[in-house]
């Protein structure tokens, strides 16, 4: 029996670990059948010294142990041992990992905010038309530097660095690290996370130079759908902090801090938007002055808790037809082109599209956003343009200017997204289903970028919350977003206002009001997905107040307990298609739901949880005496309104199987189609599983025609998009002011074609698939389906 899979705080090996009391995890593997653990020890050092040893304790947990030995000490790298004994005490395998701690107090940080000096800035040409659609094509992003000298290589060195934008840094002419769109967007008011790099091999004896280019980022650049320039929310202009570490064999140890003594000037990267696009001019070189320095407060820092933004593939072209160019796959990222024989001067222009329109790129649903970069040529024999602080949504990409004709080899795409680890694979006999499931995988990967976001190419890309709650239990199969969630909690939980209204969107850049049903629920249902998937009950504990809070407010302006007041912008079963869900009825059942789930989580936290549960009660009693008839009919008769009181438990015992029928009923006069939105689409295919009509689910898998997930596919659909209407043989495309190709919402169905098609589930009751419940259902056009995940404790696969 053998420990594998270590982690801390949910990570492999962190680097820079802020937390203070960190968690540590292993998995076992075993060829022995009823093999277990019935004890455990850990044993931590540092530089060969004993710091902890938790002795031999007679337990079966593998997940989670709390971190209880001295107090951890900033930039120490602590190795880690797990020993563990096996079902009849005998001593059986262990494992080893480590991890290393950031700078964990204030008094660590020496370094001040640095950024350009707005007095005398170097003249520049006049901005071209494409640099004149960013913000203000005058804040160049800022290319920083400091020269130092080294008499003796460092047996350590380590980069803290973040930045108010987006930033890369360097260190003797090479990049440092391969993160992209450092720090990542928080909500920067209340935390700014910074990074922790490994640059030993990189120092050298002699003169040393290190430097960063910085842009606007989520800080002070284009972000949502606001049409003004959004510095209102963040700040005016980019800015970077940080420090180099340098410790000597000897003990002694030099700080490089950024100060006044470091240097700036506007470089090659002309103008960065994340809406907008790139502008490179490289026949431009920095002309460097004087920084200013800005403020000597770092402000809410924090080490990043979770993995970040990574190129994580490359996407070939699989066709060019003259200047058009498709990767074959909806993607994020953006192109990285090879150029020949360019003359000086000479200017290349890559827009970006996730779809054709006669054989043109379709960008009006883009609305604001341009997704346009351009490369101006230095000149020479070969180029390499590859953007740095901007992304795309895209599947498809046009190139004008380009000397001579673009080849397939010439360009190749390249998909960003924070780099959660793919743990789930769901295959099946059926080429539509398992193209499904590539699109939900490339949904979930296009949309995880610093916050689950709902699109990757408009100019939107906002952390809304119902599309993030309904999508998690599918990308909990698909990937460990674990961490990713947990650290996007907070932002959720910062949002929160002083009513215990939670928002809409997190971080809160734009509609800066209470959530509405079903999206404000987030903040109490990804908690508790979070405590049932990964037993996470740190993140649950932190968000319990809030989540009770959120139960608060929605009693105290509904005390007749239907949800019908302070509703926000009450999406209701948003972009459902040939029915209409009583806005009520959906916001009642959210409000019945989320009481039941903090009843729950009060009891797993030992709070008191009686008041929730009569509240719970009650809200069950009036949303039947209110909505539910005699005969199992539920008010609007929609296939949503049935499927929120099946799944959330809102029905009489007597009324469940006349319910059923109902919604049966529903769905086979359309045909066997759905009319389920946003909020509703999760829960179809669980509800008429386990109620018995696996076979109106598979049909619905397996439908074609309009509305349904093969239509798109039938249509060339690689990513899940935002409306069913999308596209349509008798409507075209959709209005063009909310039209995304990549929204991963309605993919939230992956989660059944693991848990009831695939069967690997979890038992009642049970925590991080300590029980596990195996219960494939075959059905419909399948003749073999299989799931594999790699669960917190542990491999499981079932077909």
């Amino acid at each position: 029996m053998t420990p594998y899979g270590l982690t801390t705080e949910q990570l492999t090996e962190p680097l820079g670990l802020g937390e203070p009391r960190p968690r540590l995890s292993w998995k076992l593997r075993s060829d022995r059948h009823g093999a277990a653990q019935s004890a455990y020890r850990i044993t931590a050092t540092v530089e060969g010294r004993l710091v902890w040893d938790s002795g031999r304790r007679d337990s079966d947990e593998t997940l989670l142990i709390e971190w209880d030995g001295p107090a951890l000490q900033s930039a120490t790298r602590y190795q880690w041992r797990v020993e563990t004994w096996d079902e009849n005490g005998r001593p059986a395998g262990h494992a080893q990992s480590w991890f290393e701690t950031g700078l964990l107090h204030r008094e660590d940080w020496t370094a001040v905010w640095i950024g350009r000096d707005p007095v005398g800035l170097p003249m520049v040409d006049p901005p071209s038309d494409e640099e004149r659609s960013f913000p203000d094509p005058a804040l160049a992003p800022l290319y920083l530097r400091r020269s130092f000298e080294v008499a003796e290589r460092p047996v350590r060195a380590r980069l803290y660095a973040t930045a108010r934008g987006v930033y890369e840094p360097n260190l003797n002419g090479g990049r440092v690290g391969d993160l992209v769109l450092a720090p990542g967007w928080t909500e920067y008011h209340h935390r700014l996370q910074y990074q922790t790099y490994d640059v030993t091999e990189q120092v050298r004896v002699g003169t040393n130079e290190i430097g960063a280019i910085v842009a606007d980022g989520w800080w002070s650049g284009h972000v949502g759908f606001d049409p003004s320039r959004p510095a209102r929310h963040y700040g005016l202009a980019p800015a970077y902090l940080a420090q180099l570490v340098l410790d000597f064999a000897d003990g002694s140890r030099r700080v490089i801090a950024t100060d006044s003594t470091w240097q700036e000037g506007p470089g090659a990267i002309r103008a960065a938007d994340l809406l907008m696009g790139e502008f490179v001019d490289a026949r431009q070189s920095p002309q460097f002055r004087p920084v200013a320095e800005l403020d000597r407060e770092p402000g809410p820092l924090v080490a990043e808790p979770d993995r970040p933004i990574r190129v994580t593939a490359d996407v070939p072209a699989v066709a060019v037809d003259g200047n058009i160019v498709d990767f074959g796959q909806n993607l994020t990222g953006r192109v990285r082109l090879r150029i020949r024989g360019a003359r000086p001067g000479q200017r290349i222009v890559l827009r970006h599209a996730e779809v054709l329109d006669d054989g043109e790129l379709y960008v009006a649903n883009l609305r604001r956003a341009r997704a346009t970069d351009t490369y101006v040529c230095a000149g020479g024999d070969e180029e390499l343009f590859e953007p740095r602080f901007t992304f795309h949504g895209f599947r498809y990409a046009e190139i004008t200017g380009y000397p001579g004709e673009v080849t397939a080899d010439d360009v190749t795409a390249r998909v960003l997204h924070n780099d959660t680890p793919f743990t789930g694979t769901f295959t099946c006999s059926d080429p539509m289903v398992e193209q499904l499931q590539a699109n939900i995988v490339w949904g979930q990967r296009g949309n995880f970028v610093a916050v689950p976001t709902d699109c990757p190419q408009r100019d939107e890309r906002l952390g809304w919350l119902a599309d993030a709650q309904v999508f998690a239990p599918t990308a909990t199969r698909n990937a460990d977003v674990s961490a990713f969630l947990a650290r996007w909690m907070k932002d959720v939980v910062d949002g929160q206002d002083a009513d215990g209204a939670f928002r809409d969107i997190a971080p809160v850049m734009v509609l800066d009001r209470e959530g509405a049903p079903a999206w404000g629920d987030a903040g109490v249902i990804i908690p508790w997905l979070l405590w049932r998937t990964y037993g996470d009950r740190r993140t649950l504990e932190r968000s319990f107040d809030a989540m009770a809070a959120w139960i608060g407010h929605i009693r105290r302006h509904n005390p007749d307990l239907l949800w019908r007041n302070r509703t926000g912008n009450s999406y209701g079963d948003w972009l459902q298609v040939d029915a209409e869900t009583p806005r009520d009825v959906l916001s009642t059942a959210y409000f019945a739901y989320s009481t039941r789930i903090v009843a729950d989580a009060a009891d797993v936290l030992d709070r008191p949880s009686s008041e929730y549960r009569a509240l719970h009660a009650a809200i069950k009693e009036k949303f039947i005496e209110t909505y539910v008839g005699d005969d199992g009919s539920v008010e609007g008769g929609t296939q949503t309104a049935y499927l929120l009181a099946l799944a959330f438990d809102l029905l009489p015992p007597d009324l469940v199987g006349p319910a059923v029928e109902h919604l049966a009923a529903d769905v086979e006069k359309r045909g066997n189609r759905l009319t389920t939105g946003f909020v509703g689409v999760s829960l179809l295919c669980p509800v008429l599983t386990e109620h018995g009509r696996a076979d109106l689910a598979y049909a619905l898998l397996h439908q074609e025609e309009f509305p349904s997930w093969g239509y798109s596919i039938r249509h060339g659909a690689t990513t899940i998009w935002e409306r069913w209407d999308g596209w349509t043989e008798h409507g075209g495309f959709q209005s063009a002011a909310m039209n995304s190709f990549n929204h991963y919402s309605l993919g939230s169905v992956g989660e059944w074609l693991y848990g009831r098609v695939a069967g690997i589930d979890q038992a009642p009751g049970s925590v991080a698939y300590r029980e596990l419940l195996l219960r494939p259902t075959p059905g419909g056009k399948l003749t073999w389906a299989r799931a594999e995940q790699e669960t917190v404790r542990g491999s499981v696969s079932c077909g």
